[in-house]
C-alpha cells in the first residue's frame, strides 16, 4: 500500500511538471547565467570539473550547481561556489534563466521540466562500450527506447530530450553519439573529458585538488591507500535488470583474505546507478558509496578490475597502470545488453573469466598491459582530445 501511494503522488508530481514544461519555453535566457549538475545530485564527473574550470577562468559569468541534495548544495557553497536546492524559488528562477545547461547524462541531472529554452551540453560519462539510447535494441531498457512502454517514457522524459552539444573525443565517437541520440555530427564536440585532467597530472598536484576541492572522506581513502603495498579498484558496470547485485560472482571473503595476506587494498565501487547494503566489514576491503568520485582516487591505485564498463578507456591513459577484466558473466550478460563494436578487439589488460583466476591475478600479480595495445586504442578512443584542455575547448566552442 505504502509503495503504491508514493507511485500515485509521484505521477501527479510528473503530470504538474509536464504542465510546467510549456512555460520554461517562455522564459527569456540569459548568457550571464550557467547552470551545472550531475546525476543523483551529487558533484561529481565532467560537469564537477568543467564547474570548477568555469568558477577559476570565466569570471564574468555566473555559474551555479543545482542539486536535489541539501548536502551536496552545502558543500559546493562551502567551496566558495554557488549552488542552488533546485527546489526552492531561488533555484527554479536562476535555472529558467540559464542559458547554458551543463549535464553529465540528461537535463534531469538539473530539472528536465525547466529546460525549455536552454542550450543543453551533454558532457556524457566517459566513452561508451555499450549500445546506448537509440542504439538500444534489447534487455531492460528497449521498454523506454523500443517498445516505448507508456510508464516508462512518462516518468523519463529527459531520455527524449535531444542535446544541442555533446562532448565527443574521435570520429569514431561522433558516428556513435550522433546515432544513439539521434543529433547531427556537426552537433558532437571533439573536446574529450574534463574528469580525465586527474588522470593526466601528477598526483601531488591530484592531492592538491583533493585538498581544496574534495570531502575529508575521499582523503581519508587516499591515507588509506598509502598504508598498502598495492590496490586494487574494482569497478563493475551497471546491469540493467540487476540494479541491487554488486559483487555477484565474487566471494568477498576469499579475496579480503587473499590482500590481507599480500599487505594489498581491495576499493569495492559499485555504478552510480547500482544501490549496496554492505553491512559486513573487511579488513582490507573498502567499500565505497556509488555517487563518490573516483578520478581523484584512481591516480593512486595500482590495478583497475572490471568487467565492460568504459572506464577502462579512461584508465588506459595512466600507463604504469594494471588492468584485470573479470568477465564471469559474459554469456549471460551480453543476453541483456549490446556492444557497440566488438570488444574483443577493443580492450587490452588480464581476461579472467572466474572468481578463482580473479585470485590467481592477483596473487601472481598478473596484470601487465601490453604497450602497443594500450597505444592503439588510446588513440582511437581519444585522438587528438589527450593533448587538449576539455574545459578550455567546450567554453571556446559553445560559449
Amino acid at each position: 500500500m505504502k509503495k503504491l501511494i508514493e507511485q500515485i503522488g509521484k505521477f501527479f508530481v510528473y503530470v504538474v511538471c509536464y504542465i510546467v514544461y510549456p512555460f520554461s519555453f517562455l522564459i527569456p535566457r540569459t548568457k550571464k547565467i550557467n547552470a551545472y549538475g550531475s546525476y543523483h545530485g551529487a558533484f561529481n564527473d565532467n560537469s564537477k570539473y568543467l564547474f570548477i574550470y568555469a568558477n577559476q577562468h570565466v569570471k564574468d559569468k555566473r555559474h551555479v550547481w543545482f542539486s536535489p541534495s541539501q548536502k551536496t548544495v552545502q558543500h559546493v557553497r562551502s567551496l566558495g561556489f554557488e549552488a542552488h536546492w533546485i527546489g526552492s524559488p531561488v533555484g527554479i528562477w536562476l535555472a529558467l534563466r540559464s542559458k547554458y545547461w551543463f549535464v553529465n547524462s540528461y537535463t534531469s541531472d538539473i530539472l528536465f521540466f525547466l529546460s525549455g529554452g536552454a542550450t543543453v551540453v551533454n558532457l556524457w560519462h566517459g566513452v561508451p562500450m555499450k549500445c546506448i539510447e537509440f542504439t538500444i535494441t534489447k534487455g531492460e531498457l528497449a521498454k523506454r527506447y523500443v517498445r516505448k512502454e507508456f510508464w516508462d517514457v512518462f516518468f523519463h522524459p529527459a531520455s527524449f530530450r535531444r542535446p544541442n552539444y555533446m562532448a565527443s573525443t574521435t570520429e569514431f565517437f561522433d558516428d556513435i553519439f550522433s546515432r544513439s541520440f539521434r543529433i547531427s555530427k556537426s552537433q558532437c564536440l571533439q573536446v574529450g573529458c574534463p574528469r580525465n585532467g586527474m588522470l593526466q597530472i601528477a598526483t601531488e598536484k591530484v592531492e592538491q585538488f583533493i585538498a581544496q576541492y574534495e570531502l575529508i572522506e575521499t582523503q581519508q581513502v587516499i591515507a588509506k591507500i598509502k598504508q598498502h603495498k598495492k590496490t586494487y579498484v574494482y569497478m563493475p558496470t551497471w546491469r540493467d535488470s540487476q540494479a541491487d547485485i554488486f559483487a555477484k560472482g565474487i566471494d568477498l571473503e576469499k579475496l579480503n583474505q587473499t590482500l590481507r595476506k599480500k599487505n594489498y587494498l581491495g576499493i569495492m565501487k559499485p555504478h552510480a546507478n547500482t544501490r549496496i547494503d554492505f553491512t559486513k566489514q573487511y579488513s582490507n576491503l573498502l567499500f565505497l558509496d556509488g555517487g563518490v568520485d573516483m578520478y581523484c582516487i584512481l591516480p593512486f591505485s595500482d590495478v583497475l578490475i572490471t568487467d565492460y564498463s568504459s572506464v577502462l578507456y579512461d584508465y588506459l591513459l595512466m600507463p604504469d597502470k594494471g588492468v584485470i577484466l573479470f568477465h564471469y558473466d559474459y554469456d549471460e550478460y551480453v543476453k541483456e545488453r549490446e556492444f557497440l563494436f566488438p570488444i574483443d578487439k577493443e580492450i587490452a589488460g588480464k581476461r579472467v573469466y572466474s572468481f578463482n583466476e580473479l585470485l590467481n591475478a592477483i596473487n601472481d600479480g598478473d596484470d601487465a598491459v601490453e604497450p602497443s595495445e594500450r597505444q592503439r586504442i588510446v588513440e582511437k578512443f581519444w585522438g587528438d582530445t589527450i593533448h587538449m584542455n576539455p574545459c578550455e575547448e567546450i567554453w571556446k566552442r559553445v560559449c
